[in-house]
């Protein structure tokens, strides 16, 4: 991936690892946690979104990280990126706060709250250059979630595997309504992934109508499409 890990950047995937291990015992954050398959599945997994984004000073969110991903392994190699990491369940807020401070990450915050809610601060609203979210919600869903973040000329980055063509024409509607576009759905082609990844880029084109996110647990319940 052209890639270059420092010895301090491989030593904070290292503790990263480790603290993550050690709180999913008491906290369950994440079903994966033998440390080949978070190395690929988690770490790796959320570099690839590099493939379609270069980071440099971007101010970014993420919506729904869990244990923080793939937003903390990216401030890892990137350490020039602005990250809020926008989480709803308390115990995951509470992980995320320690292993930011752990790993001494700066211009990292972390908000434990909801999408729906959110997005209609005006400190917030379409803010922010990327908007990151993975394993979170079905496109339709997820689009109506994220875009009202994203400032116009942003974009949107969802981690999706498995066959998605028909999330990706049932998310049209939403895409539209949202103001968005899709760019691309970039297929991930590395050997260490034997199951069908990609990563699906939307771009904010205009400004999101108020109304949306409607209220919170709608766009779940009764997806645009």
């Amino acid at each position: 991936m052209g890639i270059q890990l420092s010895s301090e950047q491989l030593d904070k995937f290292e503790t990263y690892y480790r603290e993550l291990f050690d709180w999913n015992q008491r906290f369950n954050l994440t079903g994966i946690s033998d440390y080949t398959e978070v190395q690929i599945k988690h770490f790796l997994d959320s570099l690839t979104i590099t493939s379609v984004w270069k980071p440099h000073d971007d101010y970014v969110l993420d919506v729904g990280p869990g244990a923080g991903l793939p937003s903390l392994p990216l401030k890892i190699v990137y350490p020039t990126i602005k990250v809020i990491l926008l989480e709803a369940t308390n115990k995951k807020a509470i992980f995320l706060q320690h292993i930011v401070s752990f790993l001494s990450l700066d211009h990292v915050d972390i908000i434990n709250g909801r999408a729906e809610d959110l997005a209609h601060s005006p400190q917030y609203r379409e803010k922010f250059d990327i908007v990151l979210a993975r394993a979170v919600a079905e496109l339709p869903a997820l689009v109506e979630l994220t875009l009202p973040f994203c400032r116009t000329g942003g974009m949107f980055i969802s981690s999706k595997k498995g066959d998605i063509t028909t999330e990706i024409e049932q998310s049209q509607k939403a895409i539209d309504l949202l103001s968005g576009r899709l760019r691309e759905t970039k297929m991930i082609d590395l050997p260490e992934f034997t199951d069908k990844r990609c990563l699906v880029v939307i771009d904010k084109i205009a400004s999101t109508p108020f109304k949306y996110p409607r209220r919170s647990g709608i766009p779940g319940k009764r997806p645009l499409k």
